[in-house]
């Protein structure tokens, strides 16, 4: 591509907050800077709540994301898998590789393929097998086939096995925290109701608005604060020592086999920032 046409990001979740809680500081970044960003949830989210169900909750969900979508500067799609049963299916197969074609990304974000959550496992394998499925002519011939596949890599997780997360690019997203925690605000059914309530933690939950942001601030902040930590030599590598010791809120990123090659010269290309 030409260096000064703007990127083109696909970030794909299981649910319609995965790609804001692991992304949103990148994709708000992105967008600021002029690139193109596309979230696309595979699932309808219908089963993210502990009292609402069906076709209300759905709706719902959808609607939260189009409102984190325009705080961040993204389109986000919400496709109808049902939550809580997506699989690894030729179905869904073809419906990432229609994604990654359609949008004809230059790089791809997605959970790795292993995770507490099965819809998040699935999410990684589909990724993982639509990336070389969208160069093949052959294959879902009535959408036109890439001519190379697109970089990828994996948003951040905790598990070690079969081993631990190894980030290739670590992000300070500081400057855009308010616009990740205004994003993620507009997901009031899960950071306000499922997620505390599945954490044992619901009674904690302000009423106000802006209290409601502090609070979430601060569990985003603690969540994230720990990659900093760990990353701190990659951040001074990056950003140079004074910004890689102060940066306290990060996004890591592990580079995919799966996608086209990254090297440093696509990494300093892809992530601009």
């Amino acid at each position: 591509m030409n260096k000064n046409e703007p990127l083109r990001i696909l970030i794909i979740g299981a649910h319609p907050d995965d790609c804001d809680i692991r992304a949103g500081g990148v994709a708000a970044k992105y967008a600021q800077a002029g690139h193109k960003v596309r979230m696309v949830s595979l699932t309808n989210g219908a089963a993210g709540h502990q009292t609402m169900r069906g076709e209300a909750l759905t709706e719902r969900r959808r609607e939260e994301a189009a409102a984190a979508g325009a705080v961040l500067g993204a389109e986000y799609l919400v496709l109808g898998y049902p939550d809580s049963e997506l699989e690894p299916s030729l179905e869904a197969r073809a419906d990432v590789v229609r994604q990654i074609r359609e949008f004809h990304p230059d790089l791809v974000m997605a959970p790795r393929p292993w995770d507490y959550h099965p819809d998040h496992r699935a999410t990684g394998q589909l990724v993982t097998d639509a990336m070389y499925l969208s160069t093949v002519p052959a294959y879902l011939p009535e959408v036109e086939h890439l001519d190379h596949m697109p970089a990828a890599v994996y948003v951040w997780d905790i598990f070690k096995r079969p081993y631990p997360f190894k980030a290739a690019v670590v992000v300070a997203i500081d400057d855009v925290l308010d616009a990740k925690i205004d994003a993620l605000h507009c997901h009031t059914s899960q950071v306000y109701e499922w997620l505390p309530y599945n954490r044992g933690v619901l009674n904690e939950v302000p009423e106000g608005e802006e209290e409601r942001k502090a609070w979430l601030r601060k569990w985003i902040v603690g969540r994230f604060a720990q990659q900093a930590e760990q990353y701190r030599t990659q951040l001074a590598q990056r950003y140079g020592p004074e910004i890689g010791r102060a940066a306290r809120v990060v996004e890591a990123f592990e580079a995919s086999e799966y996608g086209a090659p990254l090297s440093e010269e696509d990494i300093a290309r892809l992530f601009p920032f």
